[in-house]
């Protein structure tokens, strides 16, 4: 699983560099999210922008990476393509996580989830 991050002045941004989130990855993307983000407060921004494929394991693990921050932290999407942003609409999990739209939506200077 490739993700990669990044400090910003926003907080923490996880780059997924995998097309797919899927049972095969689900385990290692859950790790190395544990990995990339204890011990750092705050703001954590997930680009979603190269993944075209999420089931139901990733969506699992995406949801396993939420529950395992700490207090401080927040986990946000961005840049879902129609795909997986169908996945999280048809699932209510959008309600669950503040999505961006785009990238520069989520890291601008007005930067609201939508």
């Amino acid at each position: 699983m490739n993700l990669d991050s990044s400090e910003q002045p926003f907080g923490l941004l996880v780059t997924v560099g995998d097309s797919r989130i899927d049972a095969s990855v689900a385990i290692q993307f859950k790790d190395r999210m544990r990995e990339l983000t204890a011990g750092r407060p705050g703001r954590i921004l997930l680009d979603l922008s190269q993944v075209d494929f999420v089931d139901s394991s990733g969506l699992g693990a995406i949801v396993a990476a939420l529950k395992q921050l700490e207090a401080d932290q927040t986990l946000e999407l961005a840049a879902l393509s129609p795909t997986v942003s169908k996945v999280f609409r048809l699932t209510r999990m959008d309600k669950v996580f503040p999505i961006h739209e785009t990238l520069e939506q989520a890291t601008g200077p007005r930067a609201n989830a939508s």
